[in-house]
């Protein structure tokens, strides 16, 4: 499958996509349904431990699930067991997701110290057993990965992890492009993905990610490296106007920056009502309190409404509170 027909399977022929990064207790069913509204070509669900979901735990499996308006969406597996992920696969596919992506990049200790995520890039060896036996498992969909640089700036092998994957049948590599010693800290080095995109012998379609927290550096990524897609992470946390906007941005040059308070805060009520749907309202509403600082980022007084809304623990005061702040409560609110 080239590029061009692995892309076009999933996206049409949209040029230069945008996609929502796997992001542990954020990208959940309700973020990823808001992003895909607010543009993100395509979107992914969090890491999801392969053990528990050979263990059939209701947790995994209700990180699993996803609506119809999500796709194209990847379910994204994580593991340090070839028979666990080969297993935790096999279940990834038959709840009938567009992609079924492997971490090879989760830099916490928690997942490293079990031999999974950025762990398998000490063992190159292992990380090719390891893709492919979820490449074997996976029957129907495309497999794909999303990893780092490397284990330190000393152990950096991405181009031959890159052709390595591609040999055994992984279809797309997304790279954040960060060692796991920096783990989120530092610059991400652009250079080395277009050093990527330059390897001879290397066809499948490379995913830059780190470091986009605004459309103009979307645009600067894919210029300065020709990666075939963007991935974006924290930028969209609060923000997933981010998306239209790069859209523009990339499409004609320019973008507005002016979300209206209004919008901003009908949007957040939105991504709270899903998440009471998708995790009842106890939860739901514990769940949204983390996305709260983003989206109210730039409200005059935002810090006491975001206040205001961590006291309650259910939904209805928030609602009422969000959707009947007034103009005369605020200066101005800008896009993050």
């Amino acid at each position: 499958m080239s590029k061009e027909d692995f892309f076009e399977s999933l996206l049409g022929k949209q040029d230069r996509p945008l996609f929502l990064a796997p992001m542990e207790d954020v990208s959940d069913a309700p973020f990823r349904q808001i992003c895909r509204t607010m543009g993100a070509s395509m979107v992914f669900t969090e890491f999801i431990s392969s053990e528990a979901l050979i263990r059939d735990s209701d947790i995994a499996l209700h990180k699993m699930s996803f609506q119809e308006a999500e796709r194209p969406l990847g379910i994204q597996i994580f593991g340090g067991r070839e028979e666990a992920m080969y297993g935790a696969a096999k279940v990834a596919e038959a709840s009938n997701p567009d992609v079924v992506d492997i971490n090879f990049g989760c830099p916490v200790y928690k997942v490293v110290n079990k031999g999974a995520g950025a762990a398998c890039l000490k063992d190159i060896d292992m990380m090719e057993r390891m893709a492919g036996t979820v490449v074997d498992a996976v029957e129907n969909r495309p497999v794909t990965v999303k990893t780092r640089l490397g284990w330190d700036e000393n152990s950096i092998r991405i181009q031959e992890v890159a052709l390595m994957l591609q040999s055994v049948g992984v279809k797309a590599l997304t790279v954040h492009a960060r060692t796991r010693a920096q783990k989120y800290k530092g610059d991400a080095d652009w250079n080395w993905l277009k050093k990527l995109k330059n390897t001879p012998g290397l066809h499948i379609p490379i995913i830059g990610n780190g470091d986009v927290t605004s459309p103009e550096l979307a645009a600067k990524l894919f210029n300065e490296t020709g990666v075939d897609a963007v991935m974006i992470g924290r930028g969209a946390i609060g923000n997933p106007w981010i998306f239209n906007q790069t859209r523009s941005y990339l499409d004609q040059g320019s973008y507005s920056t002016d979300i209206p308070l209004r919008e901003r805060l009908e949007v957040c009520a939105k991504q709270l009502q899903l998440s009471v749907e998708h995790q009842g309202e106890r939860y739901g509403v514990i769940v949204m309190k983390k996305h709260y600082g983003q989206y109210l980022k730039g409200i005059r007084n935002g810090k006491k409404l975001r206040m205001e809304l961590m006291q309650h623990n259910t939904m209805a005061p928030i609602l009422e509170r969000l959707l009947n702040y007034t103009e005369e409560e605020h200066f101005s609110v800008s896009a993050v």
